[in-house]
């Protein structure tokens, strides 16, 4: 992982490329960050409303439960994309191009200049 919110193009030990150049590959992570957000969403906000039964704070519970919706998927994001990169593994297992040696541009290449 380079960052937080990219993924390196290949993994730096075994060179399994981590992206698998099709057009819309990402969208399945997308997919399951949306539904563990809504799902925690959804826990969070029933398990509010039955402890605080019968005076619910609404305003605290939607500034709170409206926070969570907004970090939730910012927390999950690059777990989400290995998450999905394992999924698509188990269904269509590798081939001989998906493990060649990785073409990363360098560092001069990607505009990171050395101290």
């Amino acid at each position: 992982m380079l960052g937080w919110f990219s993924v390196a193009p290949s993994c730096p030990s075994c060179g399994l490329h981590l992206d698998r150049d099709e057009p819309g590959y990402w969208i399945g992570s997308y997919t399951i960050n949306l539904f563990l957000t809504e799902g925690f969403f959804a826990l969070v906000f029933g398990v509010a409303i039955w402890i605080t039964w019968p005076r619910v704070p609404w305003t605290g519970l939607a500034i709170g439960c409206g926070a969570l919706a907004i970090l939730t998927p910012i927390l999950v994001f690059p777990h989400t994309k290995l998450l999905y990169l394992a999924i698509d593994l188990a269904f269509r297992p590798l081939e001989h191009s998906d493990l060649a040696t990785p073409h990363e541009r360098g560092i001069h290449e990607s505009g990171i200049k050395r101290p």
